[in-house]
């Protein structure tokens, strides 16, 4: 079977416009990849900066409740076991700190007020939420040193800071259940 010239020129044309989009086919597909794999790095590279930060975050607060469980321990004189056992027994941290209760909400109100300001500082509040918080500070404290709640008082438990909602107690109720 003879081939026509036209036929043959049509055949080659065919043929190179097929291999021709094929290969920009192939070429694009294979350009897309290294997109693919960058935005892949690029994807792990800011988990990896959340992890950090989270863990940042997460050890900042554990820093921040054991510096405040060292300043309850200070003033009152008695050791951090004791003071959790008579927490969990139902006493007040107030009770606990006896005459010394006075002093104890004097310098968790002096703490707060430097995390306050820290927090102003680095941007992560306005002065106007900083002086809306401070305003009610001392009742605040006042308030959670005579609270009852276990092992959730200010700088005792785990709860955030002066013992209110914190990570794990979104709630408020401190892990005591909405009765108590």
């Amino acid at each position: 079977m003879k081939m026509s010239s036209n036929k043959k020129i049509a055949a080659v044309v065919f043929t190179t416009l097929a291999l021709s989009i094929g290969t920009v086919s192939v070429a694009n597909a294979s350009q897309a990849k290294p997109k693919s794999e960058a935005a892949k790095a690029a994807h792990e590279a800011t988990k990896a900066e959340h992890k950090a930060a989270h863990e940042a975050n997460h050890q900042a607060r554990e820093a921040n409740h054991q510096a405040r469980e060292a300043l309850v321990v200070s003033i009152i004189g008695i050791d951090a076991a004791t003071i959790k056992s008579r927490l969990v027994a139902g006493e007040t941290l107030g009770a606990i700190a006896g005459v010394k209760k006075s002093a104890l909400i004097t310098a968790l109100v002096a703490e707060a007020t430097k995390n306050i300001d820290a927090a102003v500082t680095a941007g992560k509040m306005t002065a106007a939420q900083a002086t809306t918080l401070k305003a009610g500070l001392t009742a605040h404290v006042t308030a959670e040193v005579d609270a009852v709640r276990g092992a959730k008082a200010p700088g005792m438990g785990k709860g955030g800071p002066m013992g209110g909602p914190g990570h794990g107690d979104m709630d408020g109720d401190h892990g005591m259940g909405k009765n108590h």
